[in-house]
């Protein structure tokens, strides 16, 4: 079965053209990594949710803020380990200084037996769609593409 995650891209009107919030994974393996590591706030649901609601869902985890929920569905991407990833583009607005994730546990350092906790997202942000283009996983440059076309710009 293919795994599967939904999310948020959120987008917000700026001069002539627009904002993205996109979101820095949490935890010791991303500390030093900028470029090419950021992503959409999502996570994984399974068959039976409801993928916008899970969507919704985990922004407000991962963020500790909602979302709006009216937004358009963009086209699917898939990671190099064949996930899925779904998002809806939605016009808002997040406080990224108010950014409050939920945490995961791991052992840490390696090899240890030591078990620590980190945030998801240790921090987000709002980007041009340039800017966000260079700050996401590449396999999601393409939902920013998208989201201008759409809208237009």
């Amino acid at each position: 079965m293919t795994k599967q995650s939904a999310g948020i891209l959120l987008y917000r009107k700026a001069g002539e053209g627009i904002e993205v919030f996109v979101a820095h994974p949490g935890g010791p393996f991303f500390a030093k990594k900028d470029e090419g590591v950021w992503s959409v706030p999502k996570g994984e649901y399974e068959d039976d949710e409801e993928p916008l609601a899970a969507a919704l869902r985990e922004f407000e985890e991962e963020i500790g803020q909602k979302s709006p929920r009216e937004g358009f569905e963009l086209t699917s991407v898939r990671r190099k380990d064949g996930k899925v990833v779904r998002a809806w583009a939605i016009e808002g607005d997040a406080d990224p200084a108010a950014v409050q994730s939920n945490e995961f546990e791991m052992e840490w350092p390696p090899r240890t037996g030591r078990k620590q906790s980190f945030p998801e997202i240790d921090r987000a942000d709002w980007f041009t769609p340039e800017e966000a283009k260079k700050k996401l996983y590449p396999y999601q440059a393409s939902l920013v593409d998208e989201l201008l076309e759409r809208l237009g710009l």
